[in-house]
């Protein structure tokens, strides 16, 4: 089994997944990471190709990984937003978790990080409100189980994920 972290940009996703590899020790990637490794910044992606470019690379990243078992997937914010993608993690062992954000705490987060991602470039809160209203009921839709982390510190929210599917610590 797998466990997929889903969610908006700054939802805790990349750090969550590293703590669950950490108590686990399943595998741990990150489909940002892999893009990055294996094409170049996704601020130049973006830039240079668009956004459709990189989805389709995004969903190529996927469909490689998806199919291997006790890995711990961080996603991009927006991964799952194509269906083709939850799909593939779901065909491949792979339980879908919605790492659910207040909007004041990702704006806090994320709201100055344009150059690194390129969505929320000169973002404003309300931009930020409108994406997340867009993209909530997708998380919603294709998640194995949400996961609220507000007022929730990293290692409660990786535990709780942990005991959800039961998963073995490695220490007991």
């Amino acid at each position: 089994m797998n466990i997929v972290l889903c969610g908006m940009m700054g939802s805790g996703k990349t750090t969550v997944g590293i703590r669950i590899s950490e108590l686990t020790g399943m595998r741990w990637y990150d489909t940002d990471d892999l893009i990055v490794d294996k094409y170049g910044r996704i601020a130049d992606i973006f830039e240079y190709y668009g956004e459709e470019r990189f989805r389709k690379l995004e969903t190529e990243t996927v469909h490689r990984i998806a199919g291997e078992d006790n890995c711990v997937i961080s996603t991009g914010g927006g991964c799952v937003l194509r269906p083709e993608n939850s799909a593939a993690f779901k065909e491949g062992g792979g339980k879908i978790v919605f790492l659910k954000v207040d909007i004041h705490v990702l704006f806090a987060r994320t709201g100055h990080t344009g150059d690194e991602r390129p969505l929320l470039k000169n973002t404003t809160f309300e931009k930020m409100q409108a994406l997340l209203d867009s993209r909530t009921p997708v998380y919603e839709s294709c998640a194995d189980y949400t996961v609220d982390t507000n007022g929730k510190s990293v290692d409660e929210v990786a535990r709780e994920i942990i005991q959800v599917f039961g998963l073995p610590l490695l220490h007991g």
